[in-house]
């Protein structure tokens, strides 16, 4: 029976068990005493009529014989009507049987009424009980519908009210996460408009003004093609930056569905280069893949190329000329590893921890193009699909990024 799980419930059907013993108890004392009022008043007439009779000279053997005698005859019969003693007779005529019933009666009525009031107030504590249980989960539920959910109702029992109450907390604190997630992304998308907004003033203005110098000289051929390709590089600028928040941000809304499936690591390597070896041959720097030909991975093609994409290019970015960036991978017993890695200046150690946040650019960046979202987003990228993504670096030595797919992932 579930309802005795309730704590309330059970201390309630204790009570009444105990209230059941005593109603048992008094009938008991009641028909006892009731037992021994009868005797007494039987002795008390055997003891005047005994009297009675030796009084008038009736032998004593006689008196004996008579109280020893257990059955009635007609004659005796007939003496007891003749003096008005039948089986018609009231009760109340008898002033020791209608002793007896008072007293009996008195004995019910108090121990009834005894009772009466300890069920009443057994009654009225497990409802007021209940009633308080009730006026807190009141106070509990206002509290949530204000937004506030500091307040638990349950207790940790296993009784009806309890489950009960265990689901009115698991629905707050679901609704105290959904609220904080709508704060969040609200938070999220206010930041998102500001960083928008800082990271276009530059191209924007830069382009107003490339715009103006034009207006200015149209007559002036070399002026015109010089910022007329200035104002190309501002809009291809506008033009990446724009699609990779539009892949961060889907990323972020869990909207991207990875359609996976099994690649040669080597292909991936490859077509996630391909547009990144013509800006290496004119920078003289060397893109090198390093790894055995039939290793295979279980992942989304295209966003996983898009991630080793953005850490190859962070990796032309911050090699010289003359330096190279390595593209080597691995499989062991238990996942696959694809390492990134340049002989570039490196990272510094105070902002080694911040460059996998968006828009991040650290002070030794000045003079280096990009936008501070592709490292964000191939993190993302390798996250979502169950890998990890780690970095290793150190100033003037060059960094590198490994990324790490399970063998549930790999094969």
């Amino acid at each position: 029976m579930r309802f005795l799980q309730d704590k309330e419930n059970k201390r309630y059907m204790g009570f009444l068990a105990v209230f059941c013993l005593l109603l048992a108890a008094v009938f008991l004392i009641s028909w006892a005493m009731q037992g021994i009022w009868m005797r007494d008043s039987l002795f008390l007439w055997e003891n005047t009529a005994a009297s009675s009779l030796l009084a008038q000279g009736v032998p004593e053997e006689t008196v004996a014989l008579a109280f020893k005698n257990t059955e009635a005859t007609a004659e005796g019969k007939a003496l007891l009507a003749k003096i008005g003693h039948t089986e018609e007779n009231s009760l109340m005529l008898f002033p020791d049987i209608r002793q007896g019933m008072e007293r009996s009666g008195l004995l019910l009525l108090c121990g009834g009424a005894a009772l009466c009031i300890v069920l009443t107030l057994g009654a009225v504590g497990y409802l007021r009980t209940r009633d308080r249980a009730y006026e807190r989960a009141d106070r509990a539920a206002r509290q949530y519908a204000d937004g506030d959910f500091s307040q638990r109702l349950s207790t940790g029992g296993t009784g009806t009210m309890e489950r009960l109450f265990g689901t009115v907390d698991r629905l707050a604190a679901a609704l105290k996460a959904k609220g904080e997630s709508e704060k969040k992304a609200k938070e999220f998308l206010k930041d998102t408009i500001s960083d928008i907004s800082h990271q276009l003033k530059t191209p924007l203005a830069a382009l107003h003004m490339y715009t103006e110098i034009i207006s200015d000289e149209p007559g002036d051929t070399e002026t015109v093609r010089i910022f007329a390709a200035k104002s190309e590089e501002s809009l291809a600028r506008i033009d990446r930056l724009l699609r990779l928040l539009l892949k961060v941000m889907r990323l972020d809304a869990g909207s991207v569905a990875f359609e996976k499936k099994e690649v040669h690591v080597e292909e991936l390597a490859k077509a996630a280069c391909a547009d990144l070896c013509v800006r290496a041959d004119q920078e003289k720097k060397a893109l090198i893949f390093e790894g055995a030909e039939d290793t295979m991975l279980r992942c989304d093609e295209e966003w996983t190329a898009e991630a080793l994409g953005n850490l190859v290019k962070n990796g032309l970015d911050h090699t010289q000329s003359g330096g190279c960036v390595k593209i080597s991978w691995k499989r062991t017993p238990a996942m696959v590893r694809i390492c990134v890695e340049d002989n570039g200046s490196g990272i510094l150690p105070e902002d080694i921890h911040h460059i996998f946040k968006r828009f991040y650019r650290s002070s030794g960046d000045s003079g280096i193009q990009g936008l501070g979202l592709g490292l964000p987003l191939a993190k993302s990228i390798v996250v979502c699909q169950g890998g990890v993504l780690s970095e290793k670096s150190a100033p003037g030595e060059g960094t590198a990024f490994t990324l790490s797919f399970s063998d549930s992932g790999a094969r």
